[in-house]
């Protein structure tokens, strides 16, 4: 059986390293897990005030959909300025209410994340590890997964070396043995 996993990518260019990172993953979750991809860009900036009777914003709505229906909670992100994009902390805002209501609140839950220098986001990942706990989501601490893109490693959403393909493989067997445990 293959787990529904809510995909965040935490970089909005198309064109994301992160991007192809998450395609490349995917590729090697087939059968295992099944990525649905959560937009995030569209959402407004988090304002109490745009409730309405407990409803938020068409785009909030499909997200809290999305995240609701998934078995679990994927997110990779870049690195800003030694933490996670604003972006992403506006997800989780709005995920995490209305009051009582949260989205995140018991989904299994991993991160990651890719960058071209050399520290591969581990100190996005401190905070971001933080938040999701703050959330409610039951992270998978191990393994961790740190990755610097370099041209030898990686295509467009493909995995070029058999080494980086048996860590990514590892990592997502991890991930499933991890939803299967929590849920």
């Amino acid at each position: 059986m293959a787990y529904k996993v809510a995909v965040i990518v935490g970089s909005l260019r198309q064109d994301s390293i992160n991007r192809k990172f998450a395609q490349a993953l995917e590729k090697l979750a087939e059968g295992k897990l099944t990525f649905d991809y959560v937009e995030i860009g569209d959402l407004p900036h988090y304002n109490d005030d745009l409730w309405k009777d407990g409803v938020g914003p068409e785009p909030v709505e499909r997200m809290k959909r999305q995240i609701d229906g998934a078995d679990a909670v994927l997110v990779l992100v870049p690195e800003f300025n030694r933490s996670i994009p604003g972006v992403v902390a506006n997800a989780f805002d709005w995920g995490s209410r209305p009051w009582g209501k949260s989205s995140w609140a018991g989904k299994p839950a991993a991160l990651t994340g890719m960058t071209p220098g050399a520290t591969g986001t581990a100190a996005a990942q401190q905070h971001l590890r933080l938040q999701l706990i703050n959330l409610g989501c039951i992270v998978m601490h191990q393994p961790e997964m740190y990755m610097t893109w370099t041209p030898e490693r990686f295509g467009d959403g493909e995995v070029k070396t058999e080494e980086t393909r048996k860590i990514l493989t590892d990592y997502i067997d991890a991930f499933a043995r991890w939803i299967e445990r929590v849920k």
